[in-house]
């Protein structure tokens, strides 16, 4: 932890996927379980890709806790990324085997890694997934729950359509 001891943080990732989601989506939780124990998983959720064109996105939301340091899981992250052939482009919108971020990590408010990460606000697939694994838990930042700031979201903005891939 940031602050040296070794207590447990609830941290929050996101995890998106538009090539051979299913496949990729599963893996990421099979090691991340394997890594953290038991995740909280929100619902899987469907949508279009934003800022280029391609195939639809499956995005979902995985909490757990932790005393790793937010490097530590950022680096895990990567490698998680390497083990599903996920090519890095100059152009950051495009498709991808998988794609994990460190949204939270317990209340820390940091610039490296960046948290909490400003997609929380930005994405209804990154917000609407949260807001349903930890409708109560607050923004670092604002003090605002997860469900009020869903609640307040223009949703139809990035619309999203729960589906059901067997992971929950």
């Amino acid at each position: 932890m940031a602050d040296g001891s070794s207590a447990a943080v609830g941290v929050y990732l996101s995890l998106g996927s538009n090539i051979a989601p299913e496949k990729y989506l599963q893996m990421a939780c099979n090691e991340l379980a394997s890594s953290y124990g038991d995740l909280e998983l929100s619902s899987v959720y469907e949508n279009s890709p934003v800022g280029f064109s391609g195939d639809n996105f499956l995005n979902m939301v995985v909490g757990f806790a932790t005393s790793e340091e937010p490097e530590r899981i950022v680096a895990r992250i990567e490698r998680l990324h390497r083990k599903a052939g996920r090519v890095r482009k100059s152009d950051p919108f495009s498709s991808r085997t998988l794609d994990l971020d460190l949204l939270l990590y317990g209340d820390a408010v940091r610039r490296r890694p960046k948290l909490p990460r400003e997609d929380i606000e930005k994405y209804s697939f990154v917000l609407g997934p949260l807001a349903e694994v930890a409708p109560e838990l607050r923004h670092p930042v604002s003090g605002v729950t997860m469900q009020a700031i869903w609640d307040d979201f223009d949703q139809e903005e990035h619309p999203m359509t729960r589906v059901d891939i067997g992971l929950n």
